[in-house]
């Protein structure tokens, strides 16, 4: 299963980062990027951060599935 992030959409708060550093980084432009693939441990995680992303840029990636 794999996160991503709207990259138009974030702001670079770095939320997610905090709340999952092991699936999302930001990236050189200062926004999020989801660099790993979430693996089941890690699920319940990155749902924190889809729910509490400020702007709602972060979505499970429904075509990696």
């Amino acid at each position: 299963m794999k996160a991503m992030v709207d990259q138009e959409t974030c702001i670079g708060c770095g939320l997610c980062c905090d709340t999952c550093d092991a699936v999302f980084r930001m990236n050189d432009d200062g926004k999020a990027e989801a660099y790993q693939t979430v693996n089941s441990e890690d699920e319940p995680t990155v749902q924190s951060a889809i729910d509490n992303c400020p702007v709602s840029a972060i979505c499970w990636d429904e075509s990696a599935d």
